[in-house]
């Protein structure tokens, strides 16, 4: 069985049957027929059916943001938020997927050559619980529109979520089996990488899990796309804003909860303003009101489960172990839940889990540094390469970090880190290859065809 559990009360809301390797099979031999039927079919049908899924999404907000209240703490405004950007994704891709996959003609000698987009089959979708909506619509979406079929094993707690979507794929008009969610485990997930039928993989997940997926891919020789873990580092620079700097800072750190593999995570700050952006910062973080999802007064909810909780306030503890100080919160609150305060930590260095480690919740790393090089220098000391931020009023010098200086998917200057349905979004190093979102991911999971006429 699977256990929906609500983060806030640690009561199980609802269970849900696992599907049987029987069920799991009938379901991917079904994706894999319609898909034969499904290419076939017009963008202009495509994107009617997706223009109707996004107008169910907008009259099922307050009903999903509920549902994900429930199954990982989300609180409401940010349930609301997260559907109605995944409505934007689907009318993205519905407005936007025929011109992208158009035939490129190329001169060549030949009387006619050409690339054609030819979509590959069955793709399989390993998702995460953080952004239960977000994560998947934004592979849905373009998937679908480019006439692939899709396969969903989302995570074990929040398997409400998972056939929600599913629902909604339906009541838009897709036929049956063009989307479908697997009730099962992740040890089924390497049986169903294997399937015949499978013709590609979409992890979003941590790092450990995506080179588990990356080695079962290939050695079926099937692409895969991982967005993992991340460490994002924000500069804040001497010449920055520190009160825009402090407020975006905090947004990014504290944006569900902590738990985003973009969220702001390691704040390098020069020394000449370390003390006032630090002063700044603390107060954004400290204003913060933490409590119950379904309360219109939190601002953040709990974290997804108990065990994730403890996780974190561990690494914490081994941080100040070895010498970092807390600032602000760092205690679990005496209170029923998965609750956890924000947290400041300073004198973070190299060998204490917030350097080195990715914290997946509201636990921030400030870093002092003595100037702009020993700031890039900092930033790009990690493992992770997700996205990244710089805080200054030298727009020139701001945008010659981002694209030269920073090491990751996505740089930001003078914001914090966010996926947009318009650009590609994905990372480098342990945070994972490949890119989803725009033109760009749209064209992952197709046969780029050469066609040539002589």
């Amino acid at each position: 069985m699977l256990k929906s559990i609500n983060p806030v009360t640690n009561e199980i809301v609802k269970t849900y049957q696992k599907h049987s390797e029987e069920g799991v099979e009938k379901i991917i031999n079904s994706v894999d027929k319609i898909w034969h039927h499904w290419r076939s079919t017009s963008f202009h049908h495509r994107g009617q059916l997706m223009q109707n899924a996004a107008s169910i999404l907008r009259s099922k907000k307050e009903e999903l943001a509920l549902l994900m209240a429930q199954e990982m703490g989300k609180v409401k405004s940010e349930g609301i938020a997260e559907i109605e950007k995944c409505a934007w994704v689907c009318e993205y891709y519905a407005a936007n997927a025929e011109s992208f996959l158009e035939n490129e003609i190329i001169a060549t000698q030949a009387s006619k050559s050409y690339v054609s987009y030819q979509p590959l089959g069955a793709i399989l979708a390993v998702m995460p619980w953080n952004f239960p909506f977000w994560q998947v619509f934004r592979f849905a979406a373009p998937t679908l529109m480019a006439g692939n079929t899709a396969v969903l094993k989302h995570a074990s707690n929040v398997p409400g979520c998972s056939m929600a979507i599913e629902e909604i794929f339906r009541e838009a008009g897709f036929p049956e089996n063009v989307f479908r969610s697997l009730m099962i485990g992740s040890p089924m997930v390497e049986k169903v990488i294997k399937h015949k039928a499978i013709k590609a993989v979409s992890l979003t997940g941590s790092t450990p899990a995506g080179k588990s997926v990356a080695a079962l891919a290939g050695a079926e020789l099937k692409k895969c796309v991982l967005e993992l873990g991340g460490s994002d580092p924000y500069l804040i620079l001497k010449d920055a804003d520190l009160e825009l700097a402090a407020k975006k800072c905090a947004a990014g750190r504290l944006l569900n909860a902590g738990q985003s593999c973009i969220g702001a995570k390691r704040f390098i700050v020069e020394e000449e303003v370390y003390a006032h952006f630090l002063e700044l910062f603390t107060h954004e973080m400290n204003a913060a009101h933490f409590g119950d999802p379904f309360d219109e007064e939190s601002t953040m909810g709990p974290m997804a489960r108990e065990d994730l909780r403890d996780e974190l306030h561990q690494q914490v503890v081994d941080s100040v172990n070895k010498g970092a100080e807390v600032i602000l919160g760092g205690e679990i609150p005496h209170r029923k839940g998965a609750f956890y305060p924000p947290t400041i930590l300073e004198n973070v260095q190299p060998g204490m889990p917030a350097y080195d480690e990715e914290l997946f919740g509201p636990v921030a790393s400030v870093i002092k540094v003595k100037d702009q090089e020993e700031a890039i220098r900092v930033a790009n000391d990690t493992d992770f390469g997700l996205g990244a931020a710089v805080f200054t009023n030298n727009l020139k010098k701001g945008e010659h970090i981002a694209e030269i200086e920073l090491e990751a998917g996505a740089c930001f200057v003078n914001d914090f880190v966010k996926s947009d349905p318009r650009l590609p979004f994905g990372g480098i190093k342990t945070s994972g290859f490949g890119r989803e979102l725009s033109v760009h991911g749209i064209k992952e999971f197709m046969n780029v065809k050469t066609v040539f006429v002589k």
